[in-house]
């Protein structure tokens, strides 16, 4: 769906480029996710991808096509979510999608239905001015399903959001790649790319640094440890067991056997612990 080899990007009047020789592919039906920190170049690549910056260097394919070729066509088929809503306030939630929709000459999906599926029904007619961010980061998620794209970018889906919305918002992304939709995120979240994106790229000053699937980086950088936990005379205790030959390890199942095992689990990395190791920064180093 997307090849990029050596993408170069530097903004005009700065001497250092925002992307470095930038080379990444992503599958069709697949969830893609950049993940860094702020200005590390994720946010200037997705609008590369969209079309909104020009004067790259290197080659950006976009379904075979050469990004820097596109025209007003390649918006009917794309969708977009930027992190900051671009939306008008004065307009109410339908009024807003109902404007957006008109601009595409193909199929549409149902405004009052997306709203629906983002829990904001109640609200389609209330003015978008009296909205929380985590409701205008709702409704914004919505315009990027307007056309019903094949390709959807989307900048921090689920900035600003409760644990409940935020939930709504990934059953929605993944229903979009049941559907067989490519879906690009951009964030620092690595929570949510842990648990939603089948591929991940670490960005760090304008160079990717690793792309790999969340699960064999888990399993790549973690200890090959099993912890289990149990109570014993009302003292929690904590055992740890090597991973390799665990079901001959006669004093684990011995345990197992006599033991009421409260919690079992091994010690996996977490995407940040990965990410703090390949690059040498935290997610919210500038």
């Amino acid at each position: 769906m997307i090849e990029v080899t050596d993408l170069i990007f530097t903004y005009p009047g700065k001497k250092a480029p925002a992307v470095k020789g930038v080379s990444f592919e992503v599958h069709s039906g697949e969830i893609f996710g950049f993940l860094g920190p702020s200005g590390a170049g994720k946010s200037t690549i997705q609008k590369i991808l969209i079309g909104i910056l020009k004067g790259y260097r290197g080659n950006v394919k976009v379904g075979q096509k050469e990004i820097k070729g596109i025209n007003s066509d390649y918006y009917e088929k794309i969708g977009v979510s930027f992190e900051l809503p671009n939306l008008y306030s004065k307009f109410t939630a339908l009024e807003n999608l109902s404007f957006f929709r008109s601009l595409y000459s193909g199929k549409t999906a149902d405004p009052k239905q997306l709203l629906a599926s983002v829990g904001l029904a109640d609200h389609a007619n209330d003015k978008v001015s009296n909205f929380s961010k985590g409701m205008k980061m709702r409704l914004n998620f919505c315009r990027a399903l307007l056309n019903d794209a094949n390709l959807i970018f989307l900048d921090e889906p689920t900035s600003g959001l409760d644990p409940v919305n935020s939930k709504l918002v990934k059953d929605l992304i993944w229903q979009k790649k049941k559907e067989g939709k490519t879906i690009v995120i951009t964030t620092h979240n690595m929570g949510i790319a842990s648990e939603i994106c089948d591929r991940v790229a670490f960005i760090v000053d304008g160079e990717v640094k690793l792309i790999d699937t969340p699960r064999d980086l888990k399993v790549r950088y973690g200890e090959k440890l099993v912890r289990l936990e149990y109570k014993e005379q009302g003292v929690n205790v904590s055992k740890e067991f090597e991973l390799d030959g665990i079901g001959e390890n006669k004093t684990f199942i011995q345990l197992l056997r006599t033991k009421d095992i409260e919690r079992l689990h091994t010690q996996e990395a977490t995407l940040e612990d990965i990410f703090i190791t390949i690059t040498g920064k935290k997610l919210n180093q500038e």
